[in-house]
């Protein structure tokens, strides 16, 4: 993917905007110095990136990039270790945004009609907020529950007559096995479900999709980059599209940075093209998908990457083998019995790393000879010999927010 006339433009008016910063303690100058405008591809690719690393480094505030008087609100990101990203908002931000999230429900078939039942966090994490705002440009009636407290979601969710489901793939399992368990599935109003913060197998999606008797649409986004609702994925299900007239996206191999072809699968980097709080210039986001070349059968001109394979920081070493969820997930695909929940736990004992997946088995088939499949399927597809312990639906925990699914005992 190339650089166009108008993203182009858009770059140099936000480098500008970086020169005139006169602090130069600030993020931008430390980062950047100076910055020339840039005329070409080239110059755009010799501009240094941009890593979380560098943004804890400018806590609180050093990403800020105007004055104290446009800023009008804050986001952090949810990460759980290490200093906290802080982001701040302009009021412009905070209206492309919306504007975007509003495209991301439009193109998921959304109306002013519809009722969206909103489960993620609000407060300083992006995501329940930025869901409302983006119903609420489209005029359509918003119900802001946050996560937890899940007979009352319920409640709500048929009193209310919710048609859309907006949260993580976690919580909506959840939601779809508690709605099962309690046989009110004729209660219950959703048509459309609205997934992001995670990436999610496709054995997952299918029983979340088949549960819960909705459409399912993966959303895309970072706290760094505004927050949900830089992309979403159409009706076809082949990818998601971003929005390339505020973003700039590139793919690059993650050990050498070098810029990867259309197609080629590597980590994902943003530039922002119109924010004003805090522009980020080549981000490294840690993302790995591809750029799907052509056009979508949908009929949309914006451009297309895969769902989401892993995180560079997802990938775990074994016995010499790199590891991803996604590879365990798509070995369990290919298992008839076992349903999507898995955790996969590695150990060091006795100067060896022992790999043990515990995954849950669907009811009425024989634990004993899937642990023997499981286990063989994994040494053929990935490599390594590892041990399974099936149990059963429900036996693993389920989580209102992100799951956790590889941990790594070694350390």
């Amino acid at each position: 993917m190339k650089l166009n006339k108008n993203q182009l433009e858009l770059i140099n008016k936000q480098l500008m905007c970086l020169n005139e910063i006169e602090d130069e303690k600030c993020f931008y100058k430390k980062k950047f110095g100076e910055i020339s405008l840039i005329e070409t591809q080239e110059d755009f690719e010799n501009l240094p990136f941009t890593d979380k690393n560098d943004l804890r480094e400018a806590y609180p505030l050093g990403l800020q990039a105007v004055s104290d008087e446009k800023i009008v609100r804050i986001h952090s990101s949810s990460g759980t270790t290490g200093t906290p990203v802080i982001i701040p908002y302009t009021a412009k931000d905070i209206e492309d945004w919306a504007l975007m999230f509003e495209r991301c429900y439009k193109l998921a078939g959304v109306t002013n009609k519809d009722r969206i039942h909103i489960t993620p966090g609000y407060g300083l994490w992006t995501a329940g907020i930025g869901f409302q705002n983006g119903a609420e440009k489209l005029g359509a009636m918003t119900i802001p529950m946050g996560p937890g407290n899940t007979d009352k979601q319920l409640k709500m969710m048929m009193d209310m007559k919710s048609t859309v489901l907006c949260g993580t793939s976690s919580y909506a399992l959840l939601l779809a096995e508690e709605i099962a368990k309690r046989g009110i599935k004729d209660q219950i109003c959703l048509e459309k479900g609205i997934i992001g913060s995670e990436r999610w197998g496709k054995k997952m999606r299918n029983r979340i999709g088949s549960e819960l008797g909705v459409k399912l649409y993966d959303i895309y986004g970072l706290t760094e980059i505004y927050g949900p609702g830089i992309g979403i994925s159409c009706e076809y299900e082949c990818g998601m599209h971003l929005w390339d007239d505020y973003l700039y996206f590139e793919i690059i191999d993650p050990k050498t940075g070098e810029i990867l072809p259309d197609g080629e699968i590597g980590e994902l980097v943003i530039t922002t093209l119109k924010k004003e709080g805090a522009p980020l210039i080549r981000y490294r986001t840690h993302d790995l998908t591809r750029i799907i070349p052509g056009k979508c059968k949908c009929g949309s001109e914006f451009p297309r990457i895969d769902i989401l394979i892993g995180r560079t920081d997802d990938m775990v070493k074994v016995k010499g083998v790199n590891i991803f969820p996604s590879q365990i997930e798509e070995v369990l695909a290919k298992i008839n019995g076992s349903s999507s929940e898995y955790q996969l736990m590695i150990d060091h004992l006795n100067e060896k790393d022992i790999c043990t997946l515990f995954i849950e088995i669907k009811p009425n088939f024989n634990k004993y000879e899937l642990e023997r499949e499981i286990q063989s399927q994994f040494k053929s597809d990935i490599g390594i010999k590892i041990n399974v312990k099936p149990v059963d639906i429900g036996d693993l925990p389920r989580n209102e927010k992100k799951s956790t699914r590889i941990f790594d005992n070694r350390y």
